[in-house]
């Protein structure tokens, strides 16, 4: 998706997070091949484990840093995307290396509400908005990378975007 500098459409660019939808192009939903066609091929593929609760696959771009989760229950369709991209944008703001605290107040202008902070054993900190799918990753206070996912409702069925 190609937009001008400076136009409207500067919010939808490319590293555009779209809470519940994707990022950018890459849409929730989006099989294998139609990824493939937009990013191309994945520098690693990896499988889950046998004892993960869910079985999927992870393409990894790691120059473009990005790793992109296909599910096998969805038929490995596109269902989430973990990020350290330092253009990563939310509600049309730069976000890396953003504090805790102002991260929450974007959510909060945002309307997004009530997130959970975790401290990790590893001292990164967690801040999950679970409606919202997303949880955003900081180590020395400052925003590190973000995995967000396609919505699930109250049934747990998955809310693909239209």
């Amino acid at each position: 998706m190609q937009t001008t500098p400076n136009t409207p459409d500067d919010t939808l660019e490319e590293h555009e997070i779209i809470l519940g939808t994707g990022m950018g192009p890459l849409k929730f939903g989006a099989t294998r091949d139609e990824v493939r066609q937009l990013m191309g091929e994945p520098e690693e593929i990896e499988e889950s484990d046998d004892d993960d609760e869910f079985e999927h696959q992870a393409w990894n771009y790691l120059d473009e840093g990005y790793s992109l989760y296909f599910d096998r229950e969805d038929d490995y369709r596109l269902s989430c995307i973990e990020t350290d991209y330092p253009a990563m944008r939310l509600f049309g703001e730069s976000i890396h290396g953003k504090s805790v605290e102002e991260i929450q107040d974007l959510m909060r202008r945002n309307n997004v509400e009530d997130p959970e902070v975790e401290k990790m054993d590893t001292g990164e900190m967690r801040l999950s908005y679970e409606d919202q799918m997303i949880d955003l990753y900081f180590d020395e206070g400052e925003l590190q990378f973000v995995n967000f996912g396609v919505f699930i409702n109250d049934d747990m069925e998955v809310q693909w975007p239209a």
